[in-house]
């Protein structure tokens, strides 16, 4: 990995009930650590020494969030298993099992349990999402199932999955302003990606991938249209693309000074569908207001 690049691998998985969700990502080079940030300033820093786990739980019994960053030598790395800390990913008997044993913040808990992910549909191939492809995006499994276990706080369901990876040579917010992502899974079992992104050299990118069965994304026939979404309670604006004459109902799970992540419902491709719904504005996490306030959210341990 480049000197301040990074790389991540991140899931989301959403009950079959409704009820619960939950966002795991794993971060070799914590793209949005104040830490690593600081670093970058001062020099080309090593991305293994600012690795983190970011767990987060949604549900009916609340919130809970936890994301620790850590130095190098909390950082162990096999061709099928990734450790950082107490907690690693691994590929057992071709499902990826994320075990994670970490401590929630602001107020401190423990998040301690087992997340098992079954890809349904394997994708091969990144896809750069800047002119110069210094930032790729791997959609590894657009479509899979999830198997949660936790003993704290006690909980176990089964829902919908998706799992990817980015990785960038330089940091993200060298490349872009922000970006709008989501994530649709359609009743007839498709997946439907859509990135756009806000370059620095002032173009503007918009990436779409629908998947099925085949071994190869396809591109729809025609860009949705874009939609405005509420801005967060922190003032982050948010897009989104569905199908024409839709106003989707959006419902925030994660508000910060800099990203919101949200479940969005409307229509995509004639279909009614949830979707998992990401806008993040990397302006806002330059300015020195949102760093200095991210280690309340994101403690730094040595080890």
């Amino acid at each position: 990995m480049a000197p301040g690049g990074y790389l991540w691998w991140y899931v989301d998985a959403l009950s079959d009930d409704g009820r619960h969700g939950l966002t795991l990502i794993a971060f070799v080079g914590s793209v949005f650590s104040p830490y690593y940030a600081a670093a970058r300033r001062s020099g080309a820093p090593d991305p293994a020494n600012h690795v983190a786990l970011n767990v987060v739980l949604y549900g009916t019994g609340g919130r809970r969030w936890a994301m620790t960053e850590r130095g190098r030598t909390a950082l162990h790395r096999e061709a099928r298993r990734l450790r950082i800390g107490p907690s690693q990913l691994a590929w057992e008997d071709g499902d990826l099992v994320l075990g994670f044993d970490e401590i929630t913040a602001p107020w401190p808990g423990r998040l301690r349990g087992e997340l098992r992910v079954q890809p349904q549909l394997l994708h091969g191939q990144s896809h750069a999402l800047d002119a110069a492809g210094r930032h790729r995006w791997w959609p590894i499994a657009p479509r899979a199932r999830a198997t949660l276990d936790c003993s704290h706080p006690r909980l176990r369901w089964q829902g919908s999955a998706y799992l990817d990876s980015n990785q960038g040579d330089e940091p993200a917010e060298s490349a872009f302003h922000g970006w709008d992502w989501s994530r649709t899974t359609l009743p007839d079992g498709r997946c439907l990606v859509q990135y756009d992104t806000r370059r620095r050299d002032g173009s503007a990118g918009a990436l779409a991938c629908l998947f099925d069965d085949g071994p190869v994304a396809r591109t729809p026939e025609a860009p949705l249209p874009r939609v405005h979404l509420p801005t967060s309670a922190w003032r982050v604006a948010r897009h989104a693309r569905c199908d024409a004459g839709q106003a989707p109902h959006c419902r925030t799970l994660e508000d910060t000074p800099f990203y919101a992540r949200s479940l969005l419902t409307a229509r995509w491709l004639g279909q009614p569908a949830t979707t998992v719904h990401e806008s993040l504005s990397l302006d806002r996490f330059r300015a020195p207001w949102v760093q200095a306030l991210l280690p309340f959210r994101m403690p730094r341990r040595a080890g």
